[in-house]
């Protein structure tokens, strides 16, 4: 079970080191004022810091060589 742990993070972290993140896109309304409504498009970003991306390897290799067989 451990090793599973071990080589998701690994995997995990290499992934966050190429892809720094995602944006997405979602309506919001802008105005509500009885039956006219306005809405429009916000784009989101998600940023993780690319050092969350360098750690997460680092802990699954210390989770896989301490794992018992």
């Amino acid at each position: 079970m451990n090793r599973t742990i071990g080589l998701i993070l690994m995997v995990l972290g290499i992934i966050m080191l190429i892809w720094t993140g995602f944006s997405y896109t979602k309506k919001e309304k802008v105005i509500d004022a009885g039956p006219i409504q306005v809405s429009a498009d916000k784009e989101k970003n998600v940023n993780w810091p690319p050092y969350l991306g360098g750690i997460l390897p680092i802990g699954g290799i210390v989770v896989v060589a301490t794992a018992k067989k």
